[in-house]
């Protein structure tokens, strides 16, 4: 097993003393925030101290197999609300109905897995009903972002050959926007249903939970001939799990706890570039 240190603002001082508690063989600088250790004796009490240290001093420390690589895998699959763009769209609507808190607080369950998705979904757009449909429009013009490192990340594995999916519990709103700027291979997420002008507080047709989500991953997958481990999956919430799990490596976004506890690999202060050097 490899050892991928990395950080923003991780100063070499920082990284050294985190390679040395990792007991590495050899220590391979990537760039001037990060290294890679190489040759460990992996255990999990020792990814368990690493871990902590390095959450504690601003690090990220991905343990990976030694020569995995960009060129391993054929997939991009990216959860888009806080992973691929910055915000939670539906809070942001919400804001547009002054009950961003009461929308928020929902999403925060939901996202730790202590709410059904779907529930928690209806429950949301519910409360958006009335709602001016150009609200969805400023949000984006206004509101969404790309989350650090993303376009970087996006062309390095389009540069590699690998192909790219946005599978959301959110709205095709965004996802198709996204889609057509980030020239993404596909995307898929929730319909909401508009009338005269105004949001109905329903969404067309099934939710995108996280059942939705991991078949649409192996239906990808299908498609291209390829086997699900050959995708790289990354997600910040719970529902983003069953398609993780099924992943060749996962990736933990800025991630909810138990989402961290449970992926391949967590980027927690890096952008989501920090997948590139995790693979170099």
């Amino acid at each position: 097993m490899n050892l991928v240190l990395q950080g923003p603002q991780a100063a070499p001082d920082t990284l050294e003393r985190l390679a040395t508690l990792a007991g590495a063989a050899r220590v391979v600088p990537l760039h001037a925030h990060a290294l890679r250790c190489e040759d460990l004796s992996f255990s999990a009490d020792l990814k368990a101290r690493i871990d902590a240290a390095a959450f504690e001093a601003g690090v990220d420390a991905c343990f990976i197999e030694a020569g995995r690589s960009l060129a391993d895998f054929r997939l991009v699959a990216m959860d888009m609300d806080s992973t691929l763009i910055t915000i939670e769209c539906i809070d942001e609507i919400a804001d547009m109905q002054g009950l961003k808190p009461q929308v928020s607080e929902i999403t925060e369950a939901a996202m730790r897995g202590e709410l059904d998705f779907s529930e928690s979904l209806e429950r949301r757009v519910a409360l958006l009903a009335g709602l001016d449909a150009a609200a969805l429009q400023r949000v984006y013009d206004e509101r969404l972002r790309i989350s650090p490192g993303g376009e970087a990340m996006l062309d390095a594995v389009r540069a590699a050959g690998l192909k790219t999916l946005l599978v959301s519990g959110g709205f095709t709103f965004f996802t198709d926007r996204l889609k057509q700027r980030l020239s993404l291979d596909a995307a898929h997420a929730n319909v909401l249903e508009i009338a005269n002008g105004r949001l109905t507080g329903r969404v067309i047709g099934g939710i995108v939970d996280a059942e939705e989500k991991m078949r649409t991953v192996q239906k990808i997958c299908a498609e291209l001939g390829i086997d699900a481990r050959q995708a790289i999956v990354m997600g910040d919430g719970a529902n983003d799990l069953r398609m993780m799990g099924i992943a060749g490596l996962s990736v933990a976004f800025r991630a909810k706890p138990v989402v961290r506890a449970q992926a391949g690999v967590a980027l927690n202060f890096s952008g989501l570039d920090g997948l590139l050097t995790v693979l170099a």
